[in-house]
């Protein structure tokens, strides 16, 4: 056999095998009427495999004793068990505090990454495997790009979960609810969120080690500290918790605002499920608050869950909660904030005041 021979047998002129085995999947995909092509591929081949006919009638998990490809699956069906109808204490809503999913950085208003991407979609698909036809959906967000992003996509999830179980809900679209905004911070250009005001600390700390003259102001070390804490390995959110701080906005009030927004939307949604996409460091100071102690950072789109009940006749100080987190539930009251003190602040300050949250 010639050189050129074997040249010629060894090119590789067609597209790599893992390519080809997907061209072909694509050209081999069923069709039956129009295919929306913006759909994951897994849910166009769901569709397209859906029989016509009467038994296009039936309930999913009817057809799944018909001559079909489909299989049902455990999750087709809802897995929560609900209070019989007569039971004293109805649920009134039940409300989701999901961080956000992975980011690119804290150190600037980034967007998810594409892992956090599908961490939040995924969420929206077990959603809609729990989820029975006939609920209604909320979803709220924290004002930035992560958490933005987070409920757009746990949204898109819900939905293409919904189209495949054959699941019926009403749904509210993402928008933007300020009292789960994530924790403050007052630089000298007002509040901002802990991660926005880096930039503002990074530049004017360059500016003091450059020159190495006078004293750093105390927003500057006190935000030094918060971020060393994270250089070094620590806990700057443990340090947040437990240290109290100047420039910061204190624990305390965070859960107070989560608790006027959960109110807020419970008396605007009642019965609904609440599904809102925050920030880790407050959703674990609403955890210290209900359980009494600190169960730890929740991972990229973990959640606390909060079932609020129905008020009884002898309730005085409002509806009882149960707060579920890391296999941990404990019974509380739901705060009432016009009820409590009204802090007597000055200007400056004005962002942590009861009128604010």
């Amino acid at each position: 056999m010639s050189d050129d021979q074997n040249a010629t047998d060894t090119d590789r002129h067609g597209a790599p095998l893992y390519l080809a085995k997907y061209r072909e999947s694509q050209k081999s995909a069923p069709t039956n009427g129009e295919v929306d092509t913006d759909a994951p591929l897994y849910l166009q081949r769901f569709r397209a495999e859906n029989p016509s006919g009467p038994a296009a009638d039936l309930p999913l998990w009817q057809r799944s004793t018909l001559a079909t490809q489909q299989a049902l699956t455990e999750d087709n069906r809802n897995k929560e068990i609900s209070p019989p109808p007569g039971a004293p204490r109805a649920l009134k809503n039940d409300v989701y505090l999901i961080r956000h999913g992975e980011t690119q950085g804290y150190s600037t208003d980034s967007g998810l990454t594409p892992q956090g991407v599908w961490q939040a979609h995924s969420w929206g698909q077990t959603m809609a495997r729990r989820i029975k036809s006939g609920e209604t959906v909320v979803f709220r967000h924290a004002a930035t790009n992560r958490a933005t992003e987070t409920a757009v996509q746990i949204h898109r999830g819900l939905l293409d979960g919904l189209a495949q179980y054959e699941k019926d809900i009403t749904i509210h679209e993402p928008e933007v609810a300020n009292e789960f905004r994530n924790f403050q911070f007052v630089s000298p250009d007002g509040l901002k969120d802990v991660t926005a005001a880096f930039r503002e600390y990074s530049s004017i700390l360059e500016g003091f080690e450059r020159s190495a003259a006078g004293d750093r102001p105390k927003w500057v070390v006190e935000m030094d500290r918060f971020w060393r804490t994270q250089q070094g390995g620590g806990d700057p959110i443990q340090h947040w918790l437990t240290i109290p701080m100047m420039h910061f906005e204190p624990p305390t009030m965070t859960v107070r605002r989560f608790w006027a927004g959960i109110n807020r939307l419970s008396d605007e949604f009642p019965g609904a499920r609440l599904a809102i996409a925050t920030h880790s460091g407050c959703i674990r100071a609403f955890a210290v608050n209900a359980l009494g102690y600190d169960p730890g950072e929740p991972y990229n789109t973990e959640h606390v869950r909060v079932k609020l009940l129905e008020n009884e006749p002898t309730t005085v100080n409002g509806a009882d909660a149960m707060v579920a987190y890391r296999n941990r539930v404990e019974s509380i009251k739901v705060p009432h904030i016009d009820q409590l003190p009204v802090w007597q602040v000055d200007d400056q300050w004005s962002g942590f005041t009861n009128e604010e949250a």
